[in-house]
């Protein structure tokens, strides 16, 4: 079975095998959101299984948030945990294959370690493309060392910058300093910008 393909993430739900489900925000991504003050910005949560950092974002009043999964499982999990969040907003699709944006902010949490590595390029290509001029990706990426084995895949500082740079501005690219425990110096906080003359 595909690791990317819509089977493979829903039998993993399914039977509960869902180790990087932290049950709750990602602190790093909540103390970002929380330097953000308009409400209104347009903000995509790519690959966002349970997505609680759109739960988060949606109680602290942001509203033009789009979730996608290509797994139903976890979306239909923040629906139940928000009822009152957007059903239009919540997609089930496969993420290189949305047709969407253009988006002012887009979150990564765990969607690009879970992509098998082969995918990469295309996945910094696909950002680009959702993004509105001046808009910014940024979230977390797993820093260990990338084997054949996973999900998740890793990285480094150096594999990311080379793969990114082409198509963003780097600003900002270091140690995450509040992960939770068990992925203390294992994360990497990232803000990238797409340029305006970038589109």
């Amino acid at each position: 079975m595909k690791i990317n393909s819509e089977d493979y993430w829903s039998e993993r739900y399914r039977n509960g095998s869902t180790g990087w489900d932290m049950g709750g925000p990602a602190p790093a991504l909540t103390a970002y959101a929380d330097q953000l003050t308009d409400k209104s910005i347009r903000i995509l949560l790519p690959g966002a299984g349970r997505a609680y950092e759109a739960e988060y974002l949606f109680r602290a009043g942001f509203t033009a948030l789009t979730v996608i999964d290509i797994a139903a499982e976890p979306l239909a999990d923040l629906k139940a945990r928000v009822p009152e969040f957007p059903e239009s907003q919540l997609i089930p699709a496969d993420f290189f294959e949305f047709q969407g944006g253009p988006f002012d902010l887009i979150l990564e949490h765990t969607f690009f370690c879970a992509l098998p590595p082969a995918l990469r390029s295309e996945y910094v290509r696909k950002m680009a493309a959702l993004l509105a001029p001046d808009g910014k990706l940024a979230g977390l990426f797993f820093s260990f060392p990338l084997t054949e084995q996973g999900p998740p895949f890793g990285g480094s500082a150096a594999e990311y910058r080379a793969l990114f740079s082409p198509y963003f501005e780097i600003k900002t690219l270091e140690q995450a300093t509040n992960s939770i425990p068990p992925r203390m110096g294992n994360e990497l906080f990232f803000i990238f910008e797409l340029p305006e003359q970038q589109l």
